[in-house]
């Protein structure tokens, strides 16, 4: 048997258990930035410092529970990249990109704006719904109202919403073909550099990469710690956010927003939960709920794992 299809039967036995392994050992990418916080691992992540988007990250480095680590510099998750900067511009362009997937939906692109980068790249739109959330949270802020506002996000309710737009990554058929669309770019071969993003590069994208790394052999603790580091990355920017609504006078407890600002494990929990419910397991869900069929699966161990 080819190394490919051990590999590759050894990742399909860890996927359809649900297989934990021990924390893997830290990458030595230059500029990675500890996680060990994240469920006290001692894996790395990867960042890439932009001035305009605070949430760009390599997707490699993890070690794999089949002893082989995801390789750096070919799939890369962010989130938007509207507010780019010549000098970022610059610094995406270093990535070698050859294909940008934008996961945000027309009303995001309309208040947010298109992807700005470098010549010759334009972005795939491939929205992945949100169930209202933008439009929802637009509504709130814009009407000042901390009645409103309370009643719209308040007493859980935001929490709500969060975990039931999870659940619908996994039961929506048009979201399964957005993701499953990007797993097979991931895969190919010819592809070269990808990168995915959505507005927070939290949600849809941290749902994206949890799915890409479960795929590859991952360990799912790393992969949920992957998923929870947009906590730390984004917690300096979302908190001028709230500041900034407080000091405008059209949020007097922008604290509300919090839930919605963040990953939690719960909204994590709310997915494969689905995941449990629907597929009956993380690999039912690819080959089934995704249509991933072998020959795709072991294609993307091929090129993403060494």
């Amino acid at each position: 048997m080819s190394r490919v299809r051990i590999r590759l039967a050894t990742a399909v036995l860890a996927s359809a258990l649900a297989i934990g392994a021990l924390p893997a050992a830290a990458s030595a990418a230059p500029a990675a930035v500890p996680a060990a916080r994240y469920h006290q691992q001692a894996e790395t992540i990867r960042q890439i410092p932009l001035q305009g988007a605070v949430n760009v990250r390599d997707l490699g480095g993890y070690r794999t529970w089949t002893g082989g680590q995801v390789r750096q510099g070919l799939v890369y998750r962010s989130d938007a990249l509207s507010k780019l900067t010549p000098a970022d511009i610059t610094a995406v362009s270093g990535l070698g990109l050859t294909k940008v997937v934008d996961f945000r939906i027309p009303m995001e692109l309309q208040y947010d704006g298109a992807d700005r980068l470098p010549a010759g790249l334009a972005p795939a739109s491939r929205p992945i719904s949100d169930l209202g959330l933008y439009g929802t949270l637009v509504g709130a802020i814009s009407s000042a109202d901390p009645v409103k506002q309370e009643q719209m996000l308040g007493g859980g309710r935001a929490e709500a919403y969060m975990r039931d737009i999870y659940r619908t990554f996994v039961t929506s058929p048009e979201n399964r073909a957005q993701f499953a669309a990007t797993v097979r770019e991931a895969a190919d071969g010819r592809q070269g550099p990808l990168l995915y993003h959505c507005t927070s590069g939290k949600d849809r994208t941290g749902w994206m990469s949890y799915v890409l790394l479960r795929s590859l052999a991952v360990p799912e603790s790393a992969a949920a710690g992957d998923y929870l580091a947009s906590n730390t990355f984004r917690a300096a920017y979302d908190a001028q956010v709230r500041a900034g609504l407080k000091q405008s006078g059209r949020m007097q407890n922008p604290d509300l927003l919090i839930p919605l600002q963040e990953v939690r494990q719960d909204y994590l929990d709310a997915a494969t939960a689905q995941i449990e419910a629907d597929y009956g397991s993380f690999y039912g869900y690819l080959t089934n709920g995704l249509g991933l069929d072998l020959r795709t699966l072991a294609k993307l161990q091929d090129k993403m794992v060494r």
